[in-house]
């Protein structure tokens, strides 16, 4: 199977649109981003950083560094951008990491608290904006 047939079936990618936005040196705020799967190599290098051998709380940092692949139009994500995020933006990486690699997609069923109605929301966002 080539490379293009195995993405229709597999999805490999997935956009999102941070709550707050990183804001760049020059004041640019940059929202729009996608990540890609992790692979076994994304989780086992970070354990051979100096930083994360130092201290396992940058873990989170080095490995989302990894998978997130576009951030706006930062030509660079490493875990300096990673981590100069808001915290609602990181806890929403995690979460977002958390839900591609576990479960493979990024939606989740909820239930109307006004009407009881039952849905389904995509939690990596839509157009910048939107919630």
């Amino acid at each position: 199977m080539s490379a293009a047939a195995a993405e229709e079936f597999l999805q490999t990618s997935f956009d999102f649109v941070l709550p707050r936005g990183y804001v760049d040196q020059s004041g640019t705020v940059h929202r729009e981003g996608t990540m890609r799967l992790a692979t076994a190599r994304d989780e086992l290098m970070p354990l051979l950083d100096p930083k994360v051998r130092q201290n396992e709380a940058f873990l989170s940092l080095v490995l989302l560094a990894r998978v997130v692949t576009r951030l706006g139009s930062l030509p660079v994500i490493d875990d300096q951008v990673i981590g100069g995020l808001w915290a609602t933006d990181l806890a929403f990486l995690q979460d977002l990491y958390r839900r591609i690699n576990t479960e493979g997609h990024t939606l989740v069923e909820v239930t109307c608290p006004s009407c009881n109605s039952d849905f389904t929301v995509d939690v990596a966002g839509g157009a910048p904006g939107e919630l």
